[in-house]
């Protein structure tokens, strides 16, 4: 793994126009991918892309944030900020791959949860809030891997896993370095700043309990070699799937629960 990178180069690294979406990824990495669409409840939302794919010949149900590579592809999936039907439509695929016992693969990659008027009268915030309930009891095994934005509650959404991993440039919080330079110092021009003192990297979040692992980027970042990235990203789930698929279910649950509870635990 090269040096790894300051938070605000992480940031500038995640930012490049032809940085891989989850789109890219997929196809390298699975076979067989069928898109399935819809929440049953409203309609479609191209923010969230989900489907069935095979994994090492094993089905799995797999679920992104889906960025676009131009202006016309990001306008389509709204920059990847997923409406209430959106995480609707994960949180059926995720009780569908629960029926049919297939593990949940999830990328993560969105700075955050559409805020727009018509989202919040569709319901945001309970969406958001039933798929962190609905995933902490999903009787299948739930990797999460954060391939470039990880975005508050919006990026958690898909996150409530077994495992969290992160490229070695991806970032993770609770708020972006511009809205935490502008709420804190009233200043949004002090970002770089506020990037290198909040510990969003992936190696912050392993210090900090958060992440499970970090997935190796190829030098200059996952946009130099796509291949390359996927690969890695192949590798490492290889190693991690089998064995939460080995663990009884009450076990994993059990496992999930108290993971979620060390996290923010501290002593002064």
């Amino acid at each position: 793994m090269s040096k790894q990178a300051t938070a605000w180069e992480c940031i500038e690294m995640i930012r490049q126009k032809n940085r891989p979406t989850a789109a890219d990824y997929i196809p390298m990495i699975f076979e067989d991918f069928v898109e399935l669409h819809g929440d049953r409840c409203y309609g479609d939302d191209a923010a969230i892309l989900g489907g069935i794919a095979k994994f090492d010949r094993r089905p799995v149900t797999v679920i992104a944030h889906l960025k676009g590579r131009n202006l016309e592809e990001n306008k389509k999936s709204n920059f990847a900020m997923p409406h209430p039907e959106g995480y609707r439509k994960a949180l059926r695929l995720m009780k569908q791959a629960e029926k049919f016992g297939r593990p949940v693969i999830c990328l993560v990659d969105t700075p955050g949860a559409f805020c727009g008027i018509q989202a919040e009268e569709r319901g945001q915030h309970e969406a958001i809030a039933k798929n962190l309930m609905e995933m902490m009891q999903l009787k299948v095994p739930v990797i999460s891997i954060v391939l470039g934005e990880g975005g508050s509650g919006g990026a958690l959404a898909l996150a409530v896993c077994d495992h969290l991993a992160m490229m070695q440039n991806a970032v993770y919080s609770v708020i972006s370095p511009r809205g935490f330079a502008s709420i804190l110092w009233k200043d949004a021009s002090r970002e770089k700043e506020a990037a290198n003192l909040i510990r969003i990297t992936a190696k912050d979040l392993v210090e900090l309990g958060v992440c499970d692992g970090v997935i190796a980027e190829p030098p200059g970042g996952a946009h130099k070699n796509p291949q390359l990235a996927a690969e890695a990203i192949g590798n490492y789930l290889g190693q991690i799937l089998p064995k939460l698929i080995a663990k009884p279910i009450d076990k994993l649950l059990q496992t999930r629960y108290i993971k979620f509870r060390k996290i923010g635990v501290f002593q002064e």
